[in-house]
């Protein structure tokens, strides 16, 4: 894995050595970020941005966002062995100024959270593929306003996944690549 833009560009990527983080293939980041900046569709400016990537693993997401400007990312991961990874990722690019890890499980997290100290621009959500609860981070997140308002949700599935996206979000595309899906959308 690697950094594909940005000031980073190049730069590897470590990954945790077992099965239950699942990598955001390069290919799959790259296309997300080719849309970022040239669909008329999205619409997105990286650049000063405030990025929360939930279900960070090994920050794939997330440092990339910071090797393209983002003005900072917030991390959500709970296993400890990719909250290894993800911290070394880190600190080996040098991006702690611009990054924050929070070591929770973010449907407890949101769930009690009052109000939100930071509204992002960007979210990715990219839970496991067994994870069912989609709709449930998408209707929280809308509730307690994490997204801004003419913020930007990424939601990474596989792509036979069956869940039907809450129609408070509005999906402005969709796409495949290979066994992932890619959605984007925002709140209507």
């Amino acid at each position: 894995m690697r950094i594909i833009g940005g000031n980073l560009r190049g730069k590897k990527i470590l990954m945790p050595v077992d099965k239950n983080t699942r990598p955001l293939r390069d290919l799959v980041k790259e296309s997300i970020f080719n849309l970022l900046v040239h669909s008329k569709k999205i619409k997105f400016e990286i650049q000063n941005s405030q990025v929360l990537d939930l279900f960070s693993g090994s920050g794939s997401f997330g440092l990339e966002c910071v090797s393209r400007g983002a003005n900072r990312v917030t991390f959500f991961e709970n296993y400890n062995k990719a909250i290894k990874v993800l911290r070394t990722n880190i600190n080996s690019l040098n991006a702690t100024n611009n990054t924050k890890i929070i070591e929770k499980n973010c449907f407890d997290y949101f769930e009690s959270l009052t109000k939100s100290d930071c509204r992002y621009n960007l979210i990715f959500l990219d839970p496991p593929y067994r994870e069912r609860k989609i709709n449930f981070l998408i209707d929280i997140i809308n509730k307690k306003k994490i997204l801004q308002q003419d913020g930007l949700l990424i939601i990474h599935r596989h792509k036979k996944d069956d869940i039907k996206i809450n129609e408070t979000l509005k999906i402005l595309d969709d796409r495949n690549y290979g066994i992932s899906k890619i959605i984007f959308g925002k709140y209507s």
